[in-house]
């Protein structure tokens, strides 16, 4: 089969690669249709390269059609339409049964002191091969493939194997009273949703702040009040405080992570550690602060006192320096964690109907084919060409 692997820094290719078998009873085999491309992919794209082999198969938001079932397999049978969470999950554990599916105790990563393994990252969670190929191997599927039905487009569904949960875990997380404002900083897929999802539950001011024009005016268009970080770095806080009653936002979203604009020095040391050899990089990575952090300096510095902030966006360094004294003197509230997606499709699935509440159908900016999957990553990683949402299709 085809299948999108990563060769090194800044490059992928689409190769030939053995088709998956069954491994397990427990396991399933499905033909993809569709399959995104992630901003967490950015970062093994880049600045993850440490942690990644020449070969592995890149992706972890697939879907498809079941072609084969491992003798355990009892919830769903050949033919079946399904949606693969990139968390792998088995639904039996004390953490699964918490609702903590990120932290599956079943397919926890111990040897690298993680959470639950995913599909297609690297040895940091657990070097699952991953969906943006033509087939892929599902572990746990006893659990994890969520049956939707064969009608109705790839885009309303694929989504629910990250966008939607991970964007409405960041809006369960930050606790946005009824009627309350909400900053998102971030306007990539999970940003952007989750300004939609803030919206459609209730928040009375969704504020989204961004540098790229394109993504501005997407969420713009669907009534979003923007803030231009290229044209407000400088005085960010005043402006939300202003647009916030002098008080500060209820609730903010940091939906940006390790790459955040505005951060030179750790930019530098993220750079640096890319050139080392894997094992000395590795330890930098794990003993040093390495991630950007200036989209949570400006989550904290912009929530009110008392409020919340929930982050969504990947970290991974071990030492970054917190403001911890700020933290404390405004008693924020502070929530995270990778999304716990079975968790959350009962409330999405409903919202997937032909009336479109949050625009999934319409969500995708490029429907492109697999085998072109190197000039997606490039206009993705640049942004250009208006890409915020990449849907490859085999």
């Amino acid at each position: 089969m085809k299948a999108v692997t990563w060769q090194g820094k800044r490059k992928v290719s689409v190769e030939e690669v053995p088709d998956p078998v069954i491994q397990e009873p427990n396991d399933i085999i499905i033909k993809v249709t569709s399959t995104c491309i992630c901003g967490s992919d950015l970062h093994l794209y880049e600045v993850m390269a440490p942690f990644m082999e020449k070969g592995d198969i890149m992706g972890h938001e697939p879907m498809g059609i079941v072609t084969e079932i491992g003798s355990a397999i009892t919830n769903v049978k050949v033919g079946d339409r399904v949606v693969i969470p990139f968390n792998i999950s088995c639904g039996d554990c004390f953490m699964c049964n918490q609702g903590l599916q990120s932290q599956c105790e079943t397919t926890q990563v111990r040897d690298q002191e993680r959470g639950a393994a995913l599909l297609g990252f690297s040895k940091l969670y657990g070097h699952v091969p991953g969906g943006q190929a033509e087939f892929l191997r599902v572990p746990q599927a006893q659990y994890g493939p969520i049956v939707i039905p064969h009608e109705g487009p790839d885009d309303r569904y694929v989504f629910l194997s990250d966008v939607l949960p991970t964007a409405w875990q960041a809006v369960e997380y930050a606790n946005i009273p009824e009627g309350g404002s909400v900053v998102v900083m971030g306007l990539g897929p999970i940003g952007d949703m989750a300004t939609r999802i803030a919206k459609y539950r209730g928040a009375g001011k969704v504020i989204a702040v961004d540098l790229v024009p394109e993504r501005l005016q997407r969420a713009k268009d669907n009534g979003i009040d923007v803030i231009d970080l290229s044209e407000h770095e400088d005085d960010l806080q005043k402006v939300i405080f202003d647009m916030t009653n002098g008080r500060g936002a209820d609730s903010v979203i940091d939906a940006v992570g390790t790459e955040a604009h505005g951060s030179p020095a750790a930019k530098l040391i993220q750079t640096a550690a890319g050139v080392l050899p894997d094992p000395i990089a590795e330890t930098v990575f794990d003993k040093m602060g390495v991630d950007r952090l200036a989209a949570l300096y400006a989550a904290i510095d912009t929530v009110r006192r008392g409020g919340t902030v929930s982050v969504v966006g990947v970290y991974s360094g071990k030492a970054d320096p917190i403001p911890i004294d700020t933290l404390f003197d405004k008693q924020i509230q502070v929530r995270m964690g990778q999304a716990n997606v079975k968790r959350w499709i009962d409330d999405i699935l409903p919202l997937l109907t032909d009336e479109d509440p949050l625009g999934v159908d319409t969500f995708a900016t490029h429907h492109i084919p697999l085998e072109d999957a190197p000039h997606a990553y490039e206009i993705f990683q640049k942004k250009q060409d208006g890409a915020v949402k990449i849907i490859l299709k085999p």
